[in-house]
C-alpha cells in the first residue's frame, strides 16, 4: 500500500505580502478576501488541498504586527500558535518591501520564533513580476546563506508562478499521515463565516481611513428557502455614531452600494439568489473589548 502524507502548513509573513492571493491560488479557487488594504485577514483560516497521494491543510493567519489594541493582540496569539502547531512553515516576503522601520518585525519575528521551532521553513519571495533578476538572485542567495530555510523559492501569487514547485516542495517535506479531512471539504469553516467575510471585503474596498478596521460583520440571521430567494440579515458593528453615519452615507447611499455589491459577490459564493439585509450597530471600543471579542470570534488562542 502507498504511503499517505498529510500535515498543517502556516502561511506567515507581514501585512500586504500577498499571503491571501496565494492561498487562493494554491487551492485554485477565492477563499480568503483580498484587499490592498493591510489586516485584511484576521484570523487564522483552514484551506484543504486534497490529491491522491497527500493533503495539505495551508493556514492562512493574519499579517505580522506590533499589537496596538486587544483585538490585535489575539490576530498576534493566532500566528504564534499556527507557527508552532505546524508541520511546516512558509514565510513569505514581498521582494519590494525592505526591512527598515516597521519592517523589521519580519526578523524580529523570524528571531524570536521561528528560529526556536524546529518544523521545515521555506521562504517564498514574492511579487517578483515587479523585480528585476538583479534585484531578486542576490536576495536568494542571502537567504539561503542564513540556512534558517529548506527552501527559497521566488514566486509570483498573483501570476501563479512558480506554485507547482510550491506544492512540490511542500508535499517533499510533509510527514506521513492519514488524512486529517474528507476528500470535499475545502475549509473547517462555516457558509455564514464567507458570509461575513465578504461583506467585511466590500467595507474595505468601498470606505477609506479607519472606518474599515473599526468594522465587524455579525451574521443574524441566515434562512436557506426552497422557493425564492435566501435570507440574510447582517449587522455591521462600528466603534462611533460617526463611523456609522460613515457607512450609511447620505440619504443611505453609502450601504445601498454596499449591500449591491455584498450581495452579488455572495450570491457568486453560494450559488443561488439571496436577499441581504444590512443594518449598522455601534458597540463603543469592540476592539479592546474582551467579552465583544469573543462574541465575534476572536476569543484568546490555547
Amino acid at each position: 500500500m502507498d504511503s499517505f502524507k498529510a500535515g498543517y502548513v502556516a502561511i506567515l509573513g507581514l501585512p500586504n505580502s500577498g499571503k491571501s492571493t496565494l492561498i487562493n491560488a494554491l487551492l485554485g479557487q477565492k477563499l480568503n478576501i483580498v484587499s490592498d488594504k493591510p489586516q485584511t485577514t484576521r484570523r487564522k483560516i483552514l484551506g484543504i488541498l486534497t490529491e491522491k497521494d497527500h493533503q495539505i491543510i495551508f493556514v492562512d493567519t493574519p499579517g505580522l504586527l506590533k499589537p496596538n489594541y486587544l483585538l490585535q493582540e489575539r490576530m498576534m496569539e493566532a500566528v504564534e500558535i499556527s507557527a508552532k502547531d505546524a508541520d511546516i512553515i512558509l514565510l513569505i516576503q514581498d521582494v519590494n518591501e525592505d526591512f527598515k522601520g516597521e519592517k523589521l518585525l519580519h526578523q524580529e519575528f523570524v528571531n524570536e520564533v521561528l528560529m526556536n521551532l524546529t518544523s521545515p521553513k521555506i521562504l517564498l519571495l514574492n511579487k517578483i513580476d515587479l523585480s528585476s533578476q538583479e534585484e531578486i538572485f542576490p536576495l536568494i542567495e542571502k537567504q539561503q546563506s542564513t540556512n534558517l530555510f529548506a527552501k527559497v523559492i521566488p514566486i509570483s501569487a498573483k501570476h501563479n508562478f512558480n506554485l507547482t514547485d510550491v506544492i512540490n516542495s511542500v508535499v517533499e517535506l510533509l510527514p506521513e499521515n492519514p488524512k486529517f479531512f474528507p476528500d470535499d471539504e475545502l475549509t473547517n469553516e462555516s457558509e455564514r463565516f464567507f458570509i461575513a467575510e465578504i461583506i467585511r471585503e466590500k467595507i474595505l474596498e468601498q470606505y477609506s481611513e479607519e472606518v474599515p478596521y473599526s468594522c465587524e460583520v455579525l451574521i443574524a440571521d441566515f434562512k436557506e428557502r426552497e422557493r425564492g430567494k435566501d435570507f440574510i440579515e447582517a449587522y455591521v458593528v462600528v466603534e462611533k455614531e460617526s463611523q456609522k453615519a460613515i457607512i450609511i452615507g447620505k440619504e443611505g447611499k453609502a450601504i445601498k452600494k454596499l449591500g449591491e455589491a455584498a450581495r452579488k459577490s455572495i450570491e457568486e459564493f453560494l450559488q443561488r439568489e439571496v436577499f441581504l439585509e444590512l443594518r449598522v450597530k455601534v458597540k463603543p471600543k469592540w476592539r479592546k473589548d474582551e467579552n465583544m471579542l469573543n462574541i465575534f470570534g476572536y476569543g484568546k488562542e490555547k
